[in-house]
């Protein structure tokens, strides 16, 4: 008996799985069969396809941490390779949705400005800010110790948020295209299953960090001593009990701790919670409040986007490819910059 073309046959869950890694990564897969099932499973399964960019990017922040770059330059080479390991294409139709929003035109109109190669000012702009936003912040929070983890559950989230975007009652803005694909492919249960996996995933990688189990890899910016959970801050000159020995006007540096004195400061060493602290959110703060961090973080991106979605299906009657990829870049930036609040 010869076997049913692939074009004929039914979708399997390994379509779906092979439709989410091509769709949403640079990483190479055998085609398979494409159709709304494998649609709406590569939708359900693309946290996990964020988690593998999460990791691969958070490792680059840590080699770029260890190999003596500045927070500020190790978080824009990790952003830098989440655009890379997504082909730019969710940036892309960050761009594309805000130039069509800012537009102002009616739903037609607005969805043939999107599907223009070029990019307008609206879409310049937005670009310019969410990347902004995304670096300032992952810096922010790699300086407390915690970006690898911070970077992994702000990628998660993006990939969430395709998830409740394409779930039952969305529909598409177009009768063609990977919105009609995916929209309203989701069931609800699916997507709750994934979401707490998801947070229990982030959760859990939080409380190892705090107890110290990522110590040997961890980079935690001005941790010299082998993750003995040591952090440098800045306080002013003239603040009393923080003056050098011996009158000395240089930096005081503990031994075994390298830090560098900026700008006119002097530098103060004080204990955390440990090399990724999730900085525990400042003084008062335990292992408890550190594991609501990611969660907080993820919900605030996930809602984000959610209003996002909210306004593109008003205006534009539905969801289209370049809405489900704003929707990423939303929720990660939200994400981080939620992170860099917590942690900050």
């Amino acid at each position: 008996m010869s076997e049913t073309p692939p074009s004929e046959r039914p979708s399997t869950f390994a379509d779906g799985v092979r439709l989410a890694i091509g769709t949403l990564s640079v990483f190479t897969v055998r085609p398979g069969v494409v159709d709304r099932r494998a649609g709406g499973i590569a939708m359900t399964v693309a946290p996990f396809v964020g988690a593998l960019i999460g990791a691969v990017a958070g490792a680059v922040l840590t080699v770029a941490l260890w190999l003596g770059t500045t927070p500020l330059l190790a978080s824009a080479l990790a952003v830098a390779t989440v655009a890379l390991l997504t082909r730019g294409l969710h940036l892309d139709g960050l761009a594309d949705l805000a130039d069509g929003l800012g537009s102002g035109r009616p739903a037609g109109q607005a969805l043939d400005i999107m599907k223009r190669s070029d990019i307008g000012p609206f879409g310049v702009v937005t670009l310019i800010f969410t990347l902004l936003a995304q670096v300032a912040a992952l810096s922010e929070v790699t300086v407390a110790g915690a970006g690898p983890i911070a970077l992994f559950t702000a990628c998660v989230a993006g990939r969430l948020a395709l998830t409740w975007a394409c779930r039952a009652g969305v529909p598409s803005a177009r009768p063609g295209g990977l919105g009609a694909m995916v929209a309203g492919t989701v069931r609800r249960g699916p997507a709750l299953a994934v979401t707490a996996l998801m947070l229990a995933l982030s959760a859990a990688l939080t409380l190892l960090a705090s107890v110290g189990a990522f110590s040997p890899v961890s980079p935690a910016f001005s941790n010299a001593s082998g993750g003995s959970g040591l952090s440098a801050s800045y306080v002013s000159p003239g603040d009393p009990g923080t003056a050098p020995p011996h009158g000395d006007p240089g930096t005081a540096v503990s031994p075994g701790v390298s830090a560098t004195a900026g700008i006119a400061g002097e530098v103060m060493i004080s204990e955390t919670n440990g090399p990724a602290g999730l900085a525990a959110g400042g003084p008062g703060h335990g292992p408890s409040s550190s594991l609501w961090g990611p969660c907080v973080a993820v919900l605030a991106g996930l809602l984000a986007a959610w209003a996002l979605r909210r306004r593109a299906v008003r205006r534009l009657g539905g969801i289209t490819g370049d809405v489900l990829g704003a929707l990423v870049e939303t929720a990660t930036a939200t994400t981080l910059v939620v992170y860099a609040v917590i942690v900050g």
